[in-house]
């Protein structure tokens, strides 16, 4: 026993003001076997429900809080070895502040990034309206999420916006989404027939489902013109724009057949002269 203790306590010195001895070593070494095995149970844990693909981005984020662990661990076995370390981490707080302050929106982009992964808000193949831009979610990392928009550019999400900004799901309930074209006729037209118009020409359509039927809203009696709007149903929202672009070519061109006409806005001047 005495000579496992001497064995133990034997110190090797490295430099004039550095050494370790045989039990400290031993020491980090069990410390970093038992870190490695208590991330590794932790991450099953916490991928246990999540889809195949998204347990493998986890590995990067427990890859950096072993290291995390690893520099604690190595910082105290430093101190516990006499290193001053008071004196060296004051020399550096000017390039720890700056290191720090670099850090915080990757953190921010890694912590929303698992809050995306586990709560499952937001998965590939969903259509998002995020500050005003929309696309097809192609990728979710940990840090970004890559989305496709309409016109075939790569939008590279920081995922902290998640957090900060409002996020429209357009699928979250169902590929099915609710569209609508607005258009006015001029006063006195025959408002039965451009309902009967609207509908048929909503239902001609090949991308326009067949339920829910189309509808059409006679939603206001505006200043130059009465105001309807045709609702329908698509199942690919994400290229909403061509369907509705269409149906407004067909409209115009039905309302001319049948001479309705879609005005302008329009104002009538009196003009008041005094007599001098």
């Amino acid at each position: 026993m005495e000579k496992l203790k001497e064995i133990l306590n034997y110190h090797i010195e490295f430099t004039d003001s550095f050494g370790l001895s045989v039990k400290g070593i031993l020491l980090v070494i069990i410390a970093l076997f038992a870190t490695t095995f208590i991330l590794k149970i932790s991450r099953k844990i916490i991928t246990k429900k999540l889809p195949q693909e998204d347990k493998f981005k986890f590995i990067p984020l427990f890859n950096y809080v072993r290291w995390l662990v690893f520099v604690v661990i190595f910082l105290i076995v430093l101190n516990n070895s006499g290193v001053n370390l008071t004196a060296v981490l004051a020399a550096s707080t000017a390039l720890l502040i700056g290191v720090g302050l670099a850090l915080q929106t990757l953190f921010q982009d890694i912590i929303s990034g698992i809050f995306i992964l586990i709560d499952q808000t937001v998965h590939v193949g969903d259509i998002i309206e995020l500050d005003g831009k929309v696309g097809r979610v192609e990728h979710i990392n940990l840090r970004t999420t890559s989305a496709v928009t309409i016109d075939n550019k790569v939008m590279v999400i920081p995922n902290h916006l998640y957090l900060t900004n409002s996020l429209y799901n357009w699928t979250q309930n169902g590929v099915n989404t609710r569209e609508n074209v607005e258009v006015g006729v001029a006063y006195g037209s025959n408002t039965q027939l451009v309902k009967d118009i609207l509908i048929a020409v909503a239902k001609a359509h090949p991308k326009v489902l067949n339920k829910p039927e189309p509808i059409v809203l006679f939603t206001d009696f505006a200043d130059s013109a009465l105001m309807f709007k045709l609702v329908f149903s698509i199942n690919n929202s994400f290229e909403a724009a061509f369907p509705k672009s269409d149906i407004r070519f067909e409209i115009d061109r039905k309302f001319r057949e049948n001479n309705i006409q879609i005005p302008f806005p329009q104002r009538d001047v009196h003009v008041i002269q005094k007599e001098m």
